[in-house]
């Protein structure tokens, strides 16, 4: 079994023929609302991908709140342990511009409203040997608590270090495996401007000091990760984008997904990468598209 310890949003997309300049406006061209946040995105992802999935978290007491839930209900995800708070329902705010790439800015809402008692209550629902999914949307202190709680009850936990928060390397330590882009994993190893090389040495020494379980996401250039002191890769399919928002969290849910399902590491990281790459080829397509039976076809 799966939980997602994590952030649940209202996500409000404009897509413009490119992004803005600091102090520019420039003219959208469309403009969509979808169920967002990176907990959610996770959840739903896994789901998708055929797993048993509890969401843990937080909504507001407002119109967004019932919205924000919707995909994750109607696709099967337990909501037992979601509470509804006073206050909005957290909301980001995304520019994507016409190559696919993406601003965001996340206004919290709810989601600051979780708590460590929230993770001591979503672990204790969960088994040994289950998989615990988080990412940093929702307050550090949280994240502190679930982590250990999780180490102390033999449930294995999955960090995707975004976003970038202050405390990210810290908390990097507690998990058991950690999931990173490019930037974040540089944060993480305390070395900025890493080519493949100096990427490559960054994994094998923190990984002979903690341990840990490390996968870092490439974008088109797919994954490089390391487990068990052996180095892995997995290319993700070759396409145009369309729009890349979504698709580390469609990663993260696969990855968690496929894990969960039984397939070896190597395999996986594989799986994954071909998920990532498709939630790109549709504009906010976010991971709420069935990708399951698509995916298995790519691999």
């Amino acid at each position: 079994m799966i939980t997602v310890f994590g952030s649940i949003n209202m996500d409000l997309i404009a897509t413009t023929e490119r992004l803005p300049k600091p102090g520019e406006t420039v003219a959208g061209n469309g403009f969509a609302t979808a169920a967002g946040g990176k907990g959610a995105n996770q959840a739903l992802a896994a789901r998708r991908a055929g797993r048993y999935v509890h969401m843990a978290g937080a909504v507001g007491k407002d119109a967004f709140a019932a919205e924000a839930l919707a995909l994750l209900d109607d696709a099967g995800t337990d909501l037992s342990l979601i509470n509804h708070v006073d206050g909005p329902t957290g909301t980001a705010l995304i520019l994507v511009g016409g190559d696919g790439e993406n601003m965001i800015a996340v206004v919290p809402g709810a989601n600051g409203q979780v708590t460590p008692a929230d993770a001591e209550t979503a672990i204790g629902r969960m088994n040994e040997g289950d998989i615990l999914m988080l990412q940093l949307e929702v307050p550090a202190a949280a994240v502190e608590r679930a982590l250990s709680a999780a180490r102390a009850s033999g449930v294995t936990s999955i960090l995707n270090l975004a976003p970038l928060i202050p405390d990210a390397p810290r908390l990097g330590r507690l998990a058991d495996i950690v999931i990173a882009n490019e930037t974040e994993f540089e944060r993480l190893a305390g070395q900025e401007g890493m080519d493949a090389e100096a990427r490559e040495a960054a994994l094998a020494r923190l990984h002979a000091e903690t341990g840990q379980t490390l996968i870092v996401t490439l974008g088109a250039d797919g994954v490089i990760a390391i487990r068990d002191r052996a180095i892995s890769r997995a290319q993700g399919l070759k396409i145009e984008p369309v729009d890349t928002v979504g698709a580390g969290d469609t990663f993260c849910g696969y990855f968690a997904a496929s894990l969960d399902e039984g397939l070896d590491f190597v395999s996986a990281l594989r799986r994954a990468a071909v998920a990532g790459s498709l939630a790109c080829l549709k504009a906010g397509a976010q991971p709420s598209i069935p990708l399951s039976e698509e995916v298995a076809d790519r691999i």
